[in-house]
């Protein structure tokens, strides 16, 4: 019996074009949440193929099947763990011409549109979507081309936004119907943040340079009758949602990082039209990024791990969450040579407890506590480490809480040192030797850290310990 793709990804996004960062980057960053508080994942590096005899790809979640090219270029992915009973789901990564993808953000179209152009129920869905897209585009404009072509062909099963990202441009594509889809460019000088809704509005159909669609889809419109507006070509209003649902656990999250960003700005959390490009004055970071995907509403009254009332703290959904599986920030830099200037940083844990890592991606292998987790919980793999020491801290989260911030802080500090260490050590280094260099930087990020997370969960049971309610206090005079 077929099983029906499941839709894992209820996530938060954020995307960032090169004149917007402080360093001239591109930047796009997702957290990978599941239904699950535990669906454990691995980072690994799939190799390049090359004159590969035909093969043919089956989700073992849907059915979907379709060839697979006989090359493709080597690529990082962040897939489950559990290959056979949760599907692939590789998520995030770079390939080796140095293009960005992340995949997906669940988006989800409203009945009207659906009503006309139904899901598929065996098309591309998100569990197959990196693997067959990742290995075999040039640019992040190939990636919408590429996926676009698919998504003609195979159909889509679900709602899903797609994250791309070059040297020079950075797309988010929303595929919310059957065959139906839009994406835009974010300008160089702008950002935005996505939370499971369709996002993208006014669309410019003779701007090519700025968006990309699906084939017939103003005639798919008109003849259907689905635009509700007076004037323009709202793409969220036309196959969006706004409802409840949406008001308690998708918009305050975009109101969060607007908020970061924006502060100066203010918004209603709960308000249907938040803008989806938005403009800073000041020049984001990829700790900005890190900090939005990390929060949970801090320092307002919506936070779940602060001091306000239960009503107020428990009304919106926060962005980091138990069931977050990775958060990842994609940088690729424009200030380095482009052999060193992607960069990886990865959060295994709950992200609000847990530093980014930052992996070079011109790398052929990960270390093996990244590339081989097991199924429950061991001493060895990375994600158990990070979850591990997740739990510890939450569980006593006012004792706990100020001993884990300084560990993330100084691991903010230590990571970048490290960044640019490795950098200055790979200046006269070129093709292979500049590859293998930059794989045994990745190694020893991880034995570092690894070292220092050991010392941090090691202090907090100790200190745990002396926690418990099943104590007394003996009178020394007894």
């Amino acid at each position: 019996m077929t099983k029906v793709a499941k839709h894992l990804s209820a996530c938060t996004s954020v995307l960032v074009g090169k004149e917007a960062t402080v360093d001239g980057s591109t930047l796009i960053a997702r957290n990978d949440d599941t239904f699950l508080a535990l669906t454990p994942q691995r980072f690994y590096v799939h190799p390049a193929e090359h004159d590969q005899p035909q093969r043919t790809w089956v989700s073992n979640q849907n059915g979907f099947t379709a060839p697979i090219p006989s090359d493709g270029y080597r690529y990082m992915a962040t897939p489950n763990a559990d290959v056979d009973k949760e599907g692939v789901y590789a998520e995030s990564g770079f390939n080796e011409q140095n293009v960005a993808m992340s995949a997906t953000e669940s988006v989800y179209g409203n009945p009207d549109a659906l009503a006309f152009d139904p899901l598929i129920a065996n098309g591309l869905a998100e569990d197959s979507l990196q693997t067959l897209v990742l290995p075999y585009i040039n640019s992040a404009r190939d990636g919408v081309r590429y996926l676009g072509n698919l998504i003609k062909e195979y159909g889509s099963p679900e709602g899903n936004g797609v994250l791309f990202s070059d040297h020079g441009e950075v797309w988010y594509m929303e595929i919310v119907t059957g065959h139906h889809w839009v994406a835009q460019r974010i300008p160089d000088d702008a950002y935005a943040v996505t939370a499971n809704q369709v996002a993208i509005q006014q669309v410019s159909f003779d701007d090519p340079d700025n968006f990309m669609f699906s084939e017939g889809i103003q005639d798919f419109v008109t003849e259907n009758h689905l635009n509700p507006d007076q004037d323009g070509w709202n793409f969220r209003h036309i196959f969006g949602t706004s409802t409840e649902k949406d008001r308690h656990y998708n918009t305050p999250r975009v109101w969060f990082g607007q908020h970061v960003l924006n502060p100066e700005i203010h918004q209603d959390p709960q308000s249907s039209d938040l803008p989806f490009i938005c403009r800073t004055s000041h020049k984001i970071s990829v700790e900005d990024v890190e900090y939005i995907l990390s929060s949970h509403y801090n320092e307002t009254v919506y936070d779940p791990l602060g001091p306000g009332e239960s009503e107020e703290k428990f009304k919106f959904r926060p962005i980091a969450m138990n069931r977050t599986q990775n958060s990842h920030v994609l940088q690729l830099r424009n200030d380095v040579p482009a052999d060193r200037s992607a960069i990886f940083w990865l959060n295994f844990g709950v992200p609000s407890f847990s530093p980014y890592v930052p992996f070079f991606a011109n790398a052929t292998d990960t270390d093996p506590a990244y590339s081989q987790t097991p199924l429950h919980l061991d001493d060895v793999s990375a994600y158990w480490m990070y979850r591990k020491m997740s739990m510890i801290v939450e569980s006593h989260y006012v004792q706990f809480i100020e001993q884990n911030t300084d560990y993330v802080t100084a691991a903010k500090q230590d990571l970048r040192t490290h960044v640019a260490t490795a950098l200055a050590g790979a200046k006269d280094l070129s093709g292979d030797a500049l590859t293998a260099y930059l794989t045994d930087q990745n190694h020893q990020v991880v034995a570092d850290m690894r070292k220092v997370t050991t010392q941090l969960t090691n202090d907090l049971i100790e200190k745990g310990l002396t926690l418990s309610h099943l104590t007394f206090n003996m009178d020394k005079n007894l």
